[in-house]
């Protein structure tokens, strides 16, 4: 009778969890609350059953935001669970690398967009038939009037910074797989600081930028590119600091360490989107235009 409940097949069939559907709540309530407080900004309303949404302001986006920060950190913890647990067979593990490079290649058609809107305003600044595009560029690129920021000052800062906590985090990932545990601590930690110093010279940079976000196609563009840029440089960071603290609890061994491999494939693609941002919106970009004093 035993012999029917054995696991003969490599797969891992998980036990019910609650977490896809508080997952759906609190997604549900960011995009309801979200919606709502935009419309508080504006000075609007959004009622429903007889109740104006709007004046909870960012209070329903918050409780859906804390909903999705709670679900993310039970669910992850599971799957840290089982991987303990061995129920991370060779299977398993291929599917969850197949789950991380779809993540990736989702994100990456995500800044295809921005790219997009980019390129589509640069390279068409005059066109005749959009007067109105013509109107907000002068008929040039960058547009006429505007100071640009040198890319050689702080975006290439920045991008030493990126390119050596690449190095770095490569550095960790090798001395994990010759089980080198010092190594590993001291790779994450100064990736995760270089990450941190990135976040920090972007802020200044934006504190100090010549232009704005409205005003001109080219701040709107130039700041929803490098912005979400940052925001996914920020998560990554984070990504890399809950690895830090799991191989300072003894985590990942050479054999089975996915975390830190998904993590590591995050950082790079972050990376390699950092290095377009800044061959063609910083240097490509904003050639020809004054560069705004320090």
């Amino acid at each position: 009778m035993a012999s029917t409940h054995t696991k003969n097949h490599d797969y891992h069939i998980i036990d019910p969890s609650p977490w896809p559907f508080l997952a759906g709540i609190g997604a549900f309530l960011m995009a309801f609350g979200g919606i709502a407080w935009m419309r508080a900004m504006n000075s609007d309303s959004f009622e429903l059953l007889g109740f104006d949404f709007a004046q909870a302001k960012y209070w329903v986006f918050a409780i859906g935001l804390l909903i999705v920060l709670y679900v993310m950190y039970a669910w992850w913890s599971d799957t840290v669970k089982e991987a303990h647990e061995g129920h991370h067979t060779r299977v398993v593990s291929l599917h969850l690398r197949y789950g991380m490079m779809m993540f990736i290649a989702s994100e990456l058609m995500f800044f295809v967009a921005w790219f997009w809107a980019f390129f589509d305003a640069s390279l068409f600044p005059g066109d005749a038939v959009q007067v109105a595009r013509s109107e907000f560029t002068g008929g040039n690129w960058p547009p006429q009037g505007l100071e640009v920021i040198n890319p050689f000052h702080l975006p290439l800062y920045n991008t030493i910074i990126l390119l050596l906590s690449g190095t770095t985090l490569t550095w960790a990932h090798h001395a994990l797989l010759h089980n080198d545990r010092k190594g590993l601590v001291w790779g994450l930690t100064v990736t995760v600081l270089l990450g941190a110093l990135f976040s920090y010279v972007q802020f200044y940079e934006y504190q100090h930028a010549p232009f704005e976000f409205s005003g001109s196609i080219y701040g709107a563009t130039f700041f929803m590119a490098t912005g979400f840029h940052g925001f996914h440089v920020l998560v990554g960071t984070i990504f890399l600091l809950v690895c830090l603290f799991r191989a300072l609890a003894g985590h990942f061994t050479p054999k089975q360490h996915f975390g830190l491999e998904a993590a590591a494939w995050y950082w790079h693609f972050v990376d390699a989107v950092w290095l377009f941002l800044f061959i063609f919106i910083y240097v490509w970009g904003s050639w020809g235009a004054p560069i705004a004093a320090h």
